[in-house]
């Protein structure tokens, strides 16, 4: 049974086809991904399918009455006047307003109109909502102390979580999400998705998190402004067959190109050789008269073959231009660039982190991970120099160079245009300029948009870039690939993988994470703990028993101080630090020992 069917529909906004020939089905019970590039119009089409906005052309379908459609958009209306509890329990408006009534009839002592407003509360289980509304409040890692707090003062997290509690509450057969992952921490992503595995309904949802596409989706469709294409499977099938796709593209491109030009140059042969013969033909001349017609005849069958191929012909596959980064750190010439020293912070009395104690080496890849409000973004600032430790200290070596991705988002000039912000980059070239931007998709007149008018994952593209080049040997990135899509996660991904300098980066995107990191930083209860390893094999780490995780621990420590004793400048003798070294390294064998 289908719960959804779009065919071919086109939609406009101020008269411009945003996109057109969009067709997606969904079953019952199919969990259905939709990707595409920024501005492609995504967030568009799930208006349209909403009714939201107009379609200018094609149908839209469903095959269930609309409200047992449930949805979560990204520009909800933040409703100032109900607390984050209400604005959940609103989803069901008239066990809200019962809930109210119940209250304020309490709260006179309108014993008669309580009476009659608890049986009909009673008789609509109103107390198992609330208990569910509130398990399910819980479970998407908003506590009671929020509850109350207005709906608009939230977080970006805290309003994502809100957003699908309201959505969950209504149990719909279909559901449609639009982004659910923003802002929200791995512990609360790995929750959604087993919850969506589970959910029994259909699920329409747009995502640029890879990772949470493969665990969910069973189908993704990408949407292009000429229409959408089905592959089934997450998004690692989607790209096995895209890239399948593009290389069969690119083989007929080649084969229709060569037949075109062998085309070309018969039909030129045969008019030659027509204009040759019609020249020599006369009355006199009959044969000749009948060659030049036989000529004819050849060049204008070819010209047919011709009309009929360049009907058929396909569009040359788009390159993937790469980045040729000309950044050289070598203007760093130590070894460690940032050392911090049982540093701890506050915000008034709220201890946020403890006594951290971290190096930042050239060639660093550092993954921080933590749940939201675990301190992260307030250990990058620490870093950057942003914020000053309550007690410790932060050692930056003299020749260290900081690029803060928050810091270069900020001082994008509003009035300056892409273009111009590329360029105030020390030797950038207009030619470099455009041909760096192309890779970031920002192509022919786009260069010429100011920045007050691009979007924010706009501004994150302009941002990176800005910060790569700038000449810098630590980047500092706190959630750089929030806003971006696809294509330009997997740009930024490739230059990461070829910076020179060393990283330190906070992000949910496991894929990013996998990708570039070599060592990770875990924040927890305000302390900070290291693992010596890629993200890939910590992932790993973290699945196995609490017994031989225990042991992995204490390896962990014992090669960590390992790694200090033989980089750090010391007032014992080299003889000395090798004897710490070499009983170290005794523990280390015992404890391996014991793990086998």
């Amino acid at each position: 049974m289908f719960m959804l069917k779009v065919e071919n529909v086109k939609m406009e906004l101020d008269g411009v086809a945003v996109f057109e020939h969009a067709s997606l089905e969904i079953q019952e019970n199919e969990r259905v991904a939709l990707i595409g590039e920024n501005g492609v119009g995504k967030t568009t089409l799930l208006k349209g399918i909403l009714g939201q906005l107009p379609i200018t052309e094609g149908k839209i379908m469903f095959g269930i009455p609309h409200d047992e459609i449930g949805w979560m958009m990204q520009d909800s209306d933040d409703d100032v006047c109900l607390s984050t509890r209400e604005w959940v329990e609103n989803e069901n408006q008239e066990l809200s307003q019962l809930r109210r009534e119940l209250l304020k009839s309490q709260k006179e002592k309108r014993l008669d109109d309580y009476s009659e407003i608890l049986q009909r509360y009673l008789d609509m289980d109103g107390y198992q909502w609330e208990v569910q509304v509130e398990k399910m409040l819980n479970q998407l890692g908003l506590s009671q102390a929020v509850w109350e707090l207005p709906f608009s003062s939230l977080s970006g997290g805290q309003k994502t979580r809100a957003k699908l509690a309201r959505v969950m509450m209504k149990s719909p057969k279909l559901l449609v999400l639009d982004e659910p992952t923003n802002h929200l921490d791995t512990e609360t992503i790995q929750w959604l998705q087993d919850w969506l595995n589970r959910y029994r309904g259909s699920v329409l949802f747009i995502s640029h998190e890879r990772d949470f596409i493969d665990q969910t989706a069973q189908m993704t469709y990408e949407l292009m402004k000429k229409g959408t294409k089905k592959y089934q499977g997450g998004y690692q099938a989607y790209k096995v067959q895209k890239d399948h796709e593009i290389k069969s593209l690119q083989s007929l491109y080649e084969k229709q190109q060569q037949e075109r030009k062998k085309l070309i140059e018969t039909i030129q042969m045969y008019k030659n050789w027509y204009q040759q013969a019609n020249a020599a033909a006369s009355v006199r001349n009959p044969f000749a008269q009948k060659q030049a017609a036989k000529q004819a005849a050849k060049y204008k069958t070819k010209e047919k073959e011709l009309e009929r191929l360049e009907n058929e012909l396909v569009d040359k596959p788009q390159e993937v231009t790469s980045v040729q980064a000309n950044f050289d750190a070598r203007d760093f010439s130590g070894k460690r660039m940032l050392d911090i020293d049982q540093a701890s912070f506050s915000y008034g009395n709220d201890l946020v982190l403890r006594q951290v104690n971290m190096q930042i080496k050239r060639g660093d890849r550092l993954a921080v991970i933590g749940k939201n409000g675990s301190g992260k973004t307030t250990l990058l600032k620490l870093m950057a120099g942003k914020l000053t430790p309550t007690s410790g200290e932060v050692v930056r070596n003299p020749q260290l160079k900081i690029g803060y991705f928050f810091q270069e988002l900020e001082n994008l000039h509003p009035e300056h245009t892409i273009l111009e912000e590329i360029l105030s980059l020390p030797n950038m070239t207009q030619s470099e300029a455009r041909t760096i931007l192309a890779c970031f998709l920002f192509r022919k007149e786009e260069v010429y948009k100011q920045v007050k008018e691009l979007s924010m994952g706009e501004k994150c593209r302009v941002a990176f870039v800005k910060l790569y080049f700038s000449g810098a040997n630590l980047l500092i990135l706190d959630e750089p690939t929030n806003y971006l899509d696809i294509t330009t996660r997997e740009r930024i991904e490739e230059m990461l993988v070829d910076y020179e300098g060393a990283v330190v980066v906070v992000a949910h995107d496991p894929y990013l994470l996998r990708k570039i990191a070599n060592t990770v930083a875990i924040i927890e209860e305000g302390k900070v703990s290291h693992y010596i390893g890629t993200y890939e094999e910590w992932e790993q780490h973290v699945s196995i028993s609490p017994q031989i995780q225990q042991l992995k621990n204490e390896q962990q420590r014992l090669e960590w101080e390992i790694v200090v004793l033989l980089s750090e400048d010391s007032v014992e003798t080299e003889e000395q630090q090798l004897e710490k070294v070499r009983k170290l390294k005794q523990q280390l064998e015992q404890l391996k020992l014991m793990e086998d």
